[in-house]
Formats: structure tokens, C-alpha cells, sequence
């Protein structure tokens, strides 16, 4: 899953959020100087990418990208799946997006000192671009994948898969709406083990 979702599944406790939220910006096990909750965020983020990588609902959606993007296919299915999560977010949360979002990027800033080099370099792009309030419209996705694509100097060739989205836009909408109740089901369970720990 992508950046929303990851902090969605978080629960709103806001130092799992933030390992939840940059737990890719960590090799093996260097996160132990890290708070504990901070170091729970940071495994339940290794849990809910273990889950979905295994999913057969999110491999279908990967599986219809793989002909033209290969092993990118799973990094875009995670950001169509943020589309969703985004656009239908009153499905999901009684909080506004905008407000969700903006709470978010205040948390990042109150926490600065503890975030990774990679989270600091990434941190001021996105909330200058407000990616994650963006992931709702297609024009936020496509520019997402547009700089996924130059990260890749142009090998993945990203930028072109706004066009299976557009194509397959109601078969991509069932299949994450129907993973993501399971998603949160397998979370919310994986959430509540942590904190007892």
C-alpha cells in the first residue's frame, strides 16, 4: 500500500502512524533506537505489505499491469489503490481528507527531529504538492506517476499507466474496495497484538 493508506491503518495513534508512515525508509532491523511505538509503526507498515503483496485480490490488479510495466506493476497498484482510498474517503473516515491530510503534515513537523534523512528530504515536496490530499483527482495520480517514472530515469515507464487506470478505472475500484475491507480487518487485528506486546 501507498503513503494514505499506511497512515489510515495506523488508527490514529500518532507514533505508529509515523513508523507506519516511513517504515520504507528503514533497512532490516536499524530501527531500534527508534520509541517503541515509533518501532511498532514501523512492523505493522512490514505487516500490511507482507499481507497485500500476498493477496490474490491485489495480485489481479497487478496482474493486469504486469504485460507493460513488469515488477512495477505492484508499485502502481499500490498508488491506484491510494486513489481510492482518497476518493472515497467519507467511506472511511468521518474526518475531512483536507483536515485528515493537513493534521498529518503537522504531526510530521512536531516530529521532525526523529524522522529519517530520506523522510526529511522527501517531507518538504510533499506537503508543498499536497500529495496526499492530490491522490483523490487524476491529475494528482498522473503527476505522481510521472515522478515515479523520472526516479526510474524513464525505465518503467509509469507515466503511461494513468491510461490503464482510465480503462480499467471500475475493475480497479472493485478490486481495492473489496481488499481494503480485509486490509483493515488484517490491520486493525495486527494493530491491537502490537500494542499489547
Amino acid at each position: 500500500m501507498n503513503f494514505l493508506a499506511h497512515i489510515y491503518l495506523s488508527f490514529d495513534d500518532k507514533e505508529i502512524t509515523l513508523g507506519n508512515f516511513f517504515a520504507d525508509h528503514i533497512r532490516g532491523n536499524k530501527y531500534k533506537h527508534f520509541p517503541e511505538n515509533i518501532q511498532k509503526g514501523i512492523l505493522l507498515h512490514r505487516e500490511i505489505d507482507t499481507f497485500t503483496d500476498a493477496h490474490p485480490i491485489a495480485k489481479q490488479s497487478s496482474k493486469r499491469l504486469h504485460k507493460n510495466y513488469s515488477h512495477y506493476s505492484r508499485v502502481i497498484v499500490d498508488i491506484f489503490y491510494d486513489h481510492f482510498l482518497a476518493k472515497n474517503w467519507t467511506d472511511y473516515s468521518e474526518v475531512p481528507l483536507d483536515d485528515y491530510v493537513e493534521n498529518f503534515y503537522n504531526l510530521l513537523e512536531e516530529n521532525y527531529e526523529v524522522l529519517p534523512l530520506a523522510t526529511k528530504r522527501m517531507m518538504p515536496y510533499m506537503i508543498a504538492d499536497n500529495w496526499l490530499l492530490n491522490y483523490a483527482n487524476l491529475t494528482g495520480i498522473d503527476r505522481v506517476l510521472n515522478g515515479m517514472n523520472r526516479r526510474t530515469q524513464n525505465k518503467s515507464k509509469m507515466n503511461f499507466a494513468i491510461l490503464d487506470l482510465e480503462e480499467h478505472y471500475t475493475d480497479f475500484e472493485n478490486e481495492f474496495t473489496a481488499f481494503f475491507e480485509e486490509l483493515i480487518t488484517f490491520s486493525r487485528q495486527k494493530f491491537i497484538s502490537l500494542c499489547e506486546d
